[in-house]
């Protein structure tokens, strides 16, 4: 019989989601490993946060494409989290004796994992989403759960009351305990939005998971919560008043990368008292050619400039040839661009090559002929392992995808609006 292993409070990270919404960038690749800042990943950011709170047991949940996500955790060094007792366990959907069953909602995935929580018979359980960039010291909510005596705790955060309408939202006595929900409410009675971050006192959790364990698609928002708060449990509102962006979209995803580069940024990725963690491979230093012009960029590692780059976040082992111009532009890891390439806000994703003398971003703003519901700013978006020929003319708010030639670009251009894609489903 194994030893009982006894902790406080473990983590299980929901990281399985597509991130449709981030159309191309998603297509090969979980949403929490998307690139962020030019070194960092997605799930870095809740990673990190564990580490920094004193949480040592973290289990990261995977299922839509998780290799370049479990190639990046490993057995969690970077973190500090690999471990004999606790550590980083990846924990992807798995063949039962009787069936295979994917993870098919936010609950349901901790409920298939019961056997992993159980296994370090815990008092409370921190359920974390993968795909926010935040710092949040987990420890502080820890300390107002108990001090509340609650049984569920949800972090909240105030947004503007015309924006409440996006968020599940809760309405709280005076001791910030929860009266009410309101999810999505067209007109909302209080700014007060659900950050999808919850502590559950492991007992009241278990229970609520098993009772609903036939509910299709079992979801914390949708059924958890609401089933608990209807049973009478203690549920308290944590309100965090901190940087917390949902990079779910490519217009907010492309911000939050702008924001870094902000004189005095908004969100401090250097504070030595709480480090933001990553997997560094070993390469070698940045190199900029005399002729190279860089104003207001982050320039990653092994990156070789010999064009301009402005207002830009640059990846690691990008180059970017002589005569080319990059603006207000998100190029991943791996990128090559040839001489003459002019790019204005672009998102580049890893390893796509882009011709010489390509202009990226020309023109203006045209509705998506593709998919509006995710093509809708006037960024220039291409998903990784693309190929752009070389003199071809892209417009705005488009999308490429997959290896493309000459004769993919009728008189040389891409029309604002439109998307080649070359592989894959839709996206």
């Amino acid at each position: 019989m194994s030893e009982l292993i006894c902790k406080e409070m473990i983590a299980m990270l929901l990281a399985g989601g597509q991130g449709s919404r981030l159309g191309v960038l998603t297509a090969t690749v979980a949403k929490p490993a998307v690139a962020f800042g030019g070194k960092y990943r997605i799930i870095d950011f809740p990673l990190s946060n564990c580490i920094n709170s004193g949480i040592d047991t973290v289990g990261v949940l995977t299922q839509y494409q998780p290799l370049r996500l479990n190639t990046h955790i490993g057995i969690g060094i970077p973190w500090d989290l690999d471990r004999n007792n606790g550590g980083v366990t990846v924990l992807p959907p798995y063949e039962k004796s009787d069936n295979s069953e994917w993870y098919t909602g936010t609950a349901n995935a901790i409920f298939q994992n019961l056997n992993y929580m159980e296994h370090y018979n815990p008092q409370y359980a921190l359920i974390l989403s993968g795909d926010h960039i935040y710092k949040m010291d987990y420890e502080e909510m820890l300390d107002f759960h108990k001090s509340r005596n609650a049984d569920v705790t949800i972090a909240t955060m105030p947004v503007p009351i015309e924006e409440a309408g996006r968020f599940g939202v809760v309405i709280t006595d005076d001791k910030k305990q929860i009266k009410e929900f309101e999810e999505k409410p067209e007109h909302p009675r209080s700014n007060l939005a659900s950050m999808g971050i919850y502590i559950f006192s492991w007992k009241v959790l278990k229970s609520a998971l098993l009772d609903l364990k036939d509910q299709s698609h079992c979801d914390f928002g949708k059924h958890i919560i609401p089933y608990l708060h209807e049973k009478g449990n203690r549920m308290f509102a944590y309100e965090y008043n901190g940087y917390w962006k949902d990079v779910g979209t490519l217009a907010s995803y492309w911000e939050a990368n702008m924001e870094l580069i902000d004189l005095i940024p908004e969100f401090n990725l250097y504070e030595k008292y709480w480090k933001i963690y990553t997997k560094c491979d070993m390469i070698e230093p940045q190199y900029i050619a005399s002729e190279a012009i860089v104003d207001k960029s982050l320039i990653g590692e092994g990156s070789d400039i010999y064009g301009e780059v402005y207002s830009s976040v640059i990846g690691a082992g990008v180059t970017i040839g002589r005569g080319s111009v990059v603006r207000n532009s998100i190029i991943m890891q791996d990128v090559t661009i040839g001489e003459n390439v002019i790019i204005d806000k672009g998102i580049i994703a890893e390893n796509t090559k882009i011709g010489d003398g390509a202009l990226l971003g020309t023109g203006d703003f045209a509705p998506s002929t593709y998919n509006p519901k995710v093509y809708a700013s006037d960024l220039v978006t291409i998903g990784e392992d693309s190929v752009i020929p070389a003199h071809v003319r892209i417009g705005r708010n488009t999308a490429i995808l997959g290896t493309t030639t000459a004769s993919d670009y009728p008189d040389g251009m891409l029309a604002g609006g439109d998307a080649i894609i070359k592989a894959g489903e839709m996206v």
